[in-house]
């Protein structure tokens, strides 16, 4: 039988945004936070270089801020960028008092070791090592699973909002264990559920990033903007078994070199900044040479640095490298760009407010204005903070315990059944993906996109069909989101007529005059 669950706050989510903003919520708050697996499964966990913050004095809020503005070309919105850069110490303090430990400098007491990456003019990323998301992580999902207020919810999903006079109310929820759809009612509801490069063949991020908390708020009737730019990650370990296991910018921050199967250095001729320019730039060079030379992929090297501090710097990277043959210390390795960051989301305001009341989205999920046309390196953990921190506060301001008393009807499964046609879940899913990486990826034409639009279109009928026939499932309910976030990643593409930061296309290789916004409204 379906549950009817009460909470002052849900949140939908469990990486650095959801559990952020979890534990900086008033403790008299009853918090649900919902996972779609287990805690530690969110791109979060995996993330490995950092969070960029102003934490030396030889580096200024001012210049963060203008490396921002300038990997975003032309696109971010100043005042986010201001905000976000001008709390990054805060929000990296409230980190180190939660427990996380950052990588320490060797000969500078107390100081923390910062590394430098694409975009960054500074060394400015702190770190733990190579694996800063998992120690992240692990702290916060330590801290919230201590919090008696902090109820958690794993191995569901999150299948529609619920909204009682133009008011989010909470969310229907699919129980994966029990195979029944509850209702979770709550005053504010926060949305924090990733971004969507699910939709790409091949991707760096986990399983679960399939968009589901951009398709919600769409259905619900929010503006989602810019959209068009998904950022992929130049670097990502190029092997049948790795499942594009991301190298971190950091290897390139601490002197990696990008080579041609012939060993020649090729970054110099794209970009003076050359293995160090912002990820579309490297993106498209490796696309180009690629394409070119009809190679499968290109080689990282940075075997002429000393082998203990490889080991030191990239302890994780060294291992996964090792168990596919390749000695990081000794050899150049395989990589390939993969689909890694949504760059736009669903539009919020400094304290993650979307158009909806009672309804808040952080993290990947949310279009804040910070990223613009390119997110810049170690952006997006900061990101995730800040806005995190200041989405609890005004929660805190506006809402009350106890402030949900929305009843709404049970999920109603007595004109459905359970299937016996999975097979067209997995077929659908595959073409999306790969129809996706050949016509939306990082080189766009007005032919490819039109394609795209048009089979994008024939999957959606398909998935409404079998949406409306069959009890919902895990699988389904991924794949009804990503078609979605699919056909605004079209529709954004589409009517971009310029190439700029990560949407670049060859019909208008130029860039326009003036920059703006690409918003869709439902």
């Amino acid at each position: 039988m379906p549950i009817h669950h009460r909470h002052d706050v849900l949140i939908i989510g469990s990486g650095a945004a959801g559990l952020a903003l979890a534990l900086q919520l008033p403790a008299s708050f009853r918090i649900a936070l919902i996972c779609k697996n287990d805690l530690s499964e969110g791109s979060t966990y995996y993330a490995q270089g950092g969070i960029a913050a102003v934490m030396d004095d030889q580096d200024s809020v001012e210049s963060h801020i203008a490396d921002t503005l300038a990997t975003g070309a032309g696109l971010c919105h100043e005042e986010a960028v201001r905000f976000t850069v001008e709390n990054s110490r805060a929000s990296v303090q409230w980190l180190i008092d939660q427990g996380v430990q950052f990588t320490q400098a060797e000969d500078d007491g107390g100081a923390y070791h910062l590394t430098r990456e694409g975009g960054h003019s500074r060394r400015r990323v702190l770190h733990a090592a190579d694996a800063t998301g998992k120690a992240i992580s692990q702290v916060l999902t330590e801290r919230a699973l201590k919090s008696p207020n902090i109820e958690i919810f794993s191995r569901r999903v999150a299948v529609d909002l619920a909204s009682v006079d133009s008011s989010c109310c909470g969310a229907y929820v699919l129980d994966r264990a029990r195979d029944t759809v509850d209702f979770f009612a709550a005053g504010a509801t926060v949305l924090a559920t990733g971004g969507a490069s699910k939709a790409y063949l091949y991707t760096s991020n986990p399983d679960g990033a399939s968009g589901d908390g951009i398709a919600m708020a769409w259905r619900a009737g929010c503006k989602v903007a810019n959209l068009e730019f998904n950022q992929f990650h130049p670097t990502c370990l190029y092997h049948p078994g790795a499942k594009s296991f991301l190298i971190s910018e950091a290897l390139r921050g601490e002197g990696g070199h990008l080579l041609l199967a012939n060993g020649e250095r090729f970054m110099h001729h794209f970009d003076e900044r050359a293995e160090l320019a912002p990820r579309d730039i490297v993106a498209r060079a490796i696309d180009h040479e690629m394409k070119r030379r009809g190679d499968d992929c290109v080689f990282l090297d940075i075997s002429h640095r000393p082998s203990s501090f490889i080991e030191e710097h990239f302890p994780t990277i060294s291992t996964r490298c090792s168990e596919f043959g390749f000695d990081l210390t000794r050899d150049a390795i395989p990589v390939v760009p993969a689909a890694h960051y949504t760059c736009g989301g669903v539009v919020v305001n400094t304290c993650g407010q979307t158009d909806m009341h009672g309804l808040y989205a952080i993290g990947e999920t949310a279009s804040t204005g910070l990223h613009g046309a390119n997110r810049m390196a170690s952006n997006s953990l900061l990101e995730c903070l800040v806005y995190a921190r200041s989405a609890a506060s005004d929660i805190s301001d506006k809402f009350s315990a106890s402030s949900s008393q929305a009843t709404m009807p049970a999920w109603d499964e007595t004109q459905v059944t359970d299937s016996d046609e999975d097979v067209v879940i997995s077929h659908n899913w595959d073409e999306l993906r790969r129809f996706m990486w050949d016509y939306v990826g990082i080189v766009r034409t007005d032919k490819r996109l039109a394609r795209a639009s048009h089979r994008v279109e024939l999957l959606q009928r398909e998935i409404r069909e079998y949406y409306s026939n069959y009890k919902v499932s895990n699988d389904l309910l991924e794949l009804r989101n990503l078609a979605m976030v699919a056909e605004l990643m079209i529709r954004c593409a589409r009517s971009r007529k310029e190439s700029r930061g990560l949407h670049y296309t060859l019909d208008y290789p130029a860039l326009s005059a003036t920059a703006e916004d690409t918003i869709l409204i439902p």
